[in-house]
């Protein structure tokens, strides 16, 4: 039974099982079957995919702003790879460990973190990069510019990310089959929605053309790019495809295979509408005249099974976010 049946009254409530009319007769009311909401730390699964998702988008944000000086390209790539994703995610599960130690240091929290903390960050970043070098030649050694920038991100990471991530919650809700969908008050904020589907865009590309370069050059370090317009680009239409599901399952009992179509006739229009903007700054980043099956190079059927995964894939991560609460 959907909430939709129950009534905005009802939903997400136990109501008795009699009332009263105006003339006194008792008649039944509808018990609204919803499990009370409970909330949970974030599993450990689900804060590497975090970690590592963030990871990457400094990468591709520091390296974005490293080229552009040099290059005033306005398509504005950044690189990153599955390999540095991974790092990341496993460097910022040492670091939340480490932060939340800072309740040791309860008469010396400036101390914890403007010099702890930092220190350690700094030191696990030289580890990482060290790492990176011993696989990947192309990486350079960090220069003191970049400490003093790695410095910047550690006082970031303590008193912005960190703190952030470690008030979601994951929540256990639902009817019938779980198949219930949780109030607009108990969902992530809007801005934190597209903040993980901008990053999560980013790791996308990333992943898909480091997939790529690795068939084109075997030998090659694997690694990817994508552009920072892919980032509202990715965000912006995650939000609606987030919408189009909550209306098409929950309003209207639509399977996936139903919903499918909708998702990748959007997807399509959205792609060639950005391309043909970002086209008349020449900074659109992908060009598909050579492949077939495509439209002014701006879309392709040519990716079509790609979008069909992602798209399944996209459901799959609307209904994760809509377990997880920002208290």
């Amino acid at each position: 039974m959907r909430c939709q049946a129950l009534g905005p009254a009802l939903c997400g409530s136990d109501t008795g099982s009699m009332g009263r009319n105006q003339g006194g007769w008792r008649r039944p009311v509808v018990r609204a079957r919803v499990k009370a909401i409970s909330s949970q730390p974030l599993p450990l699964w689900m804060r590497l995919y975090f970690y590592g998702m963030h990871g990457l988008t400094l990468d591709v944000l520091s390296s974005c702003i490293r080229r552009f000086p040099h290059r005033q390209d306005y398509q504005l790539l950044g690189f990153s790879s599955p390999y540095r994703c991974l790092l990341h995610a496993l460097a910022h599960l040492a670091l939340e460990k480490i932060y939340l130690q800072r309740k040791s240091f309860p008469d010396n929290a400036l101390a914890f973190h403007l010099v702890f903390y930092p220190s350690v960050f700094v030191g696990l970043q030289i580890l990482l990069r060290r790492t990176l070098l011993q696989c990947c030649p192309q990486e350079r050694a960090l220069s003191a510019a970049e400490l003093g920038l790695q410095y910047a991100l550690a006082l970031y990471s303590s008193q912005v990310f960190l703190r952030s991530v470690l008030r979601l919650q994951y929540q256990s809700w639902g009817g019938q089959g779980g198949q219930c969908c949780p109030a607009a008050a108990h969902r992530l904020p809007l801005s934190l929605r597209f903040l993980f589907f901008g990053m999560h865009g980013f790791m996308d590309e990333v992943f898909f053309t480091s997939a790529f370069n690795l068939l084109e050059k075997p030998g090659c370090p694997v690694s990817g790019h994508t552009s920072l317009w892919s980032f509202f680009m990715y965000g912006s239409c995650s939000l609606v495809v987030e919408k189009l599901f909550l209306y098409l399952c929950y309003g209207r009992g639509w399977g996936p295979w139903r919903r499918l179509p909708v998702y990748i006739l959007f997807v399509y229009t959205w792609e060639f509408c950005w391309g043909l903007g970002l086209r008349t700054w020449n900074a659109c980043s992908w060009d598909y005249s050579h492949y077939p099956l495509n439209f002014m190079g701006l879309v392709t059927l040519m990716y079509l099974p790609g979008w069909v995964l992602l798209s399944f894939y996209q459901d799959l991560l609307s209904k994760v976010l809509l377990r997880i609460r920002y208290v």
